[in-house]
């Protein structure tokens, strides 16, 4: 205010600053000019590091991509290559039976063969086969197709296995389906599969 108040007066009274007051101005304006020029080269350097980073980034997450649709592709290439073996020896099964003197015990070897390389190659890929007959009947694990009365078994047994069950790894695969004893008619008067057992 004190200089708005100085440019009213008339130039009598007002008062000269000193020589170096306008030379001062003219330094720091030097200075913030080579500040804004160091500012904005580092502004330029830093944009430049994060568009490269994005790229980089960018490329990272497309590489991951296809590598990701590769492997959901081509996963069970192993597998499948383990059982065209099979599948020949399976061929060769079904050919050597066709033939007028087939002998049979030969086609049974062959079969029991095949049957053999089957369970190697379920066993590289760590499928295990679920075969619960004696066992306690399991829900998470066996299907019931139906129960019966035995007075051999402990009722919610497994008396037979209709079709095996396969895990792979933890994973239930496949329930083994079965079926189940149950106390005969005159002891357990509900005659129902326990399926918490």
């Amino acid at each position: 205010m004190a200089d708005a108040d100085q440019d009213k007066r008339p130039e009598s009274e007002q008062v000269e600053q000193p020589e170096g007051a306008e030379a001062a101005p003219a330094k720091d304006t030097a200075q913030l000019e080579q500040e804004l020029a160091e500012a904005r080269e580092k502004a330029d350097e830093n944009w430049n590091q994060f568009l490269r980073a994005r790229a980089e980034l960018d490329n990272t997450r497309r590489r991951a991509e296809r590598e990701l649709e590769q492997a959901q592709k081509y996963a069970v290439e192993k597998f499948a290559n383990e059982m065209l073996s099979v599948k020949d020896s399976l061929e060769m099964g079904v050919a050597a039976s066709q033939e007028a003197d087939a002998d049979i015990v030969k086609v049974r070897e062959g079969l029991e063969l095949t049957l053999k390389m089957l369970r190697q190659a379920l066993e590289r890929f760590e499928v295990v086969e679920v075969n619960p007959l004696g066992e306690r009947f399991d829900p998470a694990r066996h299907e019931a197709m139906a129960a019966q009365e035995s007075q051999e078994q402990e009722a919610n047994t497994v008396l037979h296995v209709v079709q095996k069950g396969y895990m792979l790894h933890d994973r239930l695969l496949r329930p083994a389906m079965v079926i189940v004893a149950k106390a005969p008619s005159g002891g357990n008067a509900s005659g129902s599969i326990d399926e918490q057992a």
